[in-house]
């Protein structure tokens, strides 16, 4: 089999745990690093001794590369994908979420990557989870009948203890894109398109910041809440779940557990370690390395990965949607 030829633009967390996991793959190379910071770059270049480290995208050009991963802030995703695809860097393209900061950029990426014979690819890892794997197994087995309502959270405490005025919060881009992104993705896996009905976004931390977000949204009888926050007590780690609600029981999903409730019949409970929550290599969580191995299994058997550019690009224009309807409430 063909070796995959990757370089990794961005080396935060993500960037590194992505470069990390590939690394242990076979036939995989990790051919080039990027990053504008002298100290990163000098840091991964004693991890990554035989991969060339560079301060730009250009000079990734050349190098003959599969593949690229876009691990950098949201609002640089769309400059960097464009040149990567427009200068033929890479056709197969990997970005973290959101694709972009806007539903217009996405868009335009998803036709700029349909003129190129690639794999693109958005990091919503949350599908690979074995909780959420199971949850839309059973939904597509028609378990709960008709459905009737939802009811999805994204919550964090990252924010709940951060003095009023800061700015930490606004850099981050929004609670929308930073957590919600991920439920809005599952609640799109899960159900399909649906319509925007009503939304309000909370100023906690910071005035012109986006700390709390609450939205409505409809699909013909199917009728669903939304809600994302990063100022909520009690959560150390992000927890992500659903509550589905069809004619026939209900099913409760989160990041660790999958519960069934069936008309007559006795309540069902399994824990992520009941579903084969196993993989070849363990950083950070399961699912990153199950998603970055559908990513390359796909390139190399030239198919498709999801979820794909036109996937995510529907995550955008949900959130750009909602922050259109959202009445604004300072706490």
């Amino acid at each position: 089999m063909k070796t995959i030829k990757i370089a990794v633009v961005g080396l935060g967390k993500m960037g590194l745990l992505h470069a990390s996991i590939l690394n242990t793959m076979p036939n995989v190379e990790i051919v080039a690093l990027c990053d504008k910071s002298f100290i990163l770059r000098k840091l991964v270049k004693r991890l990554f001794k035989s991969a060339q480290v560079v301060d730009d995208v250009e000079k990734l050009a050349g190098l003959d590369l599969n593949s690229v991963y876009v691990t950098t802030p949201i609002p640089s995703h769309f400059p960097i994908v464009k040149n990567l695809l427009t200068d033929h860097i890479a056709t197969s393209i990997f970005v973290e979420k959101t694709l972009t900061s806007s539903w217009e950029k996405s868009k335009e990426l998803c036709e700029l990557a349909r003129t190129v014979a690639g794999v693109n690819m958005v990091g919503y890892m949350k599908r690979f989870s074995v909780t959420f794997l199971t949850v839309k197994k059973m939904l597509t087995q028609n378990i709960l009948g008709d459905l009737i309502s939802f009811d999805a959270y994204a919550y964090s405490s990252d924010f709940s203890n951060v003095q009023p005025g800061s700015k930490k919060s606004t850099l981050r881009g929004g609670v929308l894109s930073d957590l919600g992104s991920h439920v809005i993705d599952l609640a799109l896996w899960y159900f399909n398109e649906f319509e925007v009905k009503s939304a309000f976004s909370k100023s906690i931390v910071d005035q012109e910041g986006e700390d709390s977000v609450d939205f409505k949204v409809k699909k013909f009888d199917l009728e669903g809440t939304i809600h994302a926050s990063w100022c909520m007590d009690n959560y150390r780690m992000p927890n992500f779940g659903l509550n589905i609600t069809g004619h026939d029981g209900t099913l409760k999903v989160n990041d660790y557990t999958v519960e069934l409730n069936l008309r007559n019949e006795a309540p069902q409970k399994w824990y992520k370690h009941d579903l084969n929550d196993h993989v070849n290599y363990l950083l950070g969580d399961s699912e990153y390395y199950r998603e970055d191995e559908t990513y390359i299994k796909s390139i190399l058997n030239n198919g498709k990965a999801d979820p794909s550019f036109l996937d995510a690009s529907k995550v955008d224009q949900i959130i750009d949607l909602v922050r259109k309807e959202a009445k604004k409430i300072v706490a």
